[in-house]
This record gives structure tokens, C-alpha cells and sequence, in this order.
């Protein structure tokens, strides 16, 4: 299995998401969702509207 690099590891976290759902609250108006992945590669994502089942909602941005 390999392990990620520093950085990506760092782009790819929570920490990151959340600062860029914040941004994303302000500029557009709309709500943001953190939400768990299970991918490796992408743990989290952004995303403006809410997921479905196979996601899991870490943070909503009101």
C-alpha cells in the first residue's frame, strides 16, 4: 500500500476541506458539505448539495 506524500496528505484532510467550505460559504451563499469519501486518495470533499447514502456528512457550513 502506499502512503501519501506530506502534501497530500495535508490537502486532503478535514482541516482543508472545512477552510474550503467556509471560502465557498462566502463567495456563493450556499450551504457546503464536508463529507467523507472512503477514498485513499480523496478522504473528503466539498459539496454543495447534500449526498447521498453512500457518503457520510462530516460538517455542514450554514
Amino acid at each position: 500500500m502506499q502512503t501519501l506524500s506530506p502534501l497530500r496528505a495535508r490537502l486532503a484532510s478535514f482541516e482543508h476541506a472545512y477552510r474550503l467550505a467556509t471560502r465557498l460559504r462566502c463567495a456563493t451563499g450556499a450551504r457546503q458539505y464536508v463529507v467523507a469519501t472512503g477514498d485513499m486518495l480523496q478522504p473528503v470533499r466539498v459539496t454543495d448539495r447534500l449526498p447521498g447514502m453512500p457518503l457520510c456528512v462530516l460538517a455542514c457550513i450554514l
